[in-house]
């Protein structure tokens, strides 16, 4: 372990339209394990089921993956996941938790678990919250990862002002 990794849980979300998968990983930073699948339903609701599992497992910060294009591109996808983090930012807050939210690149993620899941023998349009939860899984994994092989924390830590100031839109 490099001497610079923090100690500490992480959780992983991958945002989506429909669901949030959640992973965490454990405090060394070894493995991420799935958490849950929130269903996307009010805003107020969902987040509020995030912040009861950052409150449950106290994490050292958020990861959120953003859905960037293959080529490098922010599209509508990427300005969701950054608004969703923000919500949670604010959530959080709310209920008197202060924790860094990182934005990292997760390009491949659901088609990784989407692929896993199939070699696994499982049947993917059938276990879409199973896949949720793999990609939030992959997704802080590599936060840990990125962070382990940089000695540096992984990603971009979404700041009060307004992310998209370098994004490559379309």
């Amino acid at each position: 372990m490099s001497e610079s990794f923090r100690r500490g849980i992480r959780i992983g979300l991958d945002v989506g339209s429909v669901r949030v998968g959640v992973a965490r990983t454990d405090p060394d930073g070894i493995l991420a394990v799935p958490v849950a699948t929130v269903k996307r339903s009010t805003k107020q609701r969902d987040l509020a089921e995030i912040v009861a599992i950052v409150a449950e497992y106290e994490p050292l910060e958020l990861v959120v993956g953003l859905p960037i294009g293959l080529a490098g591109a922010h599209g509508p996808a990427v300005q969701a996941a950054t608004d969703y983090a923000r919500d949670l930012r604010n959530a959080l807050a709310g209920n008197h938790i202060d924790l860094p939210i990182r934005l990292i690149d997760e390009r491949m993620s659901t088609m990784q678990a989407t692929r896993q899941l199939q070699s696994a023998g499982r049947d993917a349009r059938k276990g879409r919250n199973v896949i949720d939860q793999a990609a939030a899984v992959i997704i802080v994994q590599q936060a840990v990862d990125q962070e382990r092989a940089t000695g540096l924390p992984p990603g971009v830590l979404l700041a009060a002002d307004d992310l998209m100031k370098t994004d490559k839109r379309d």
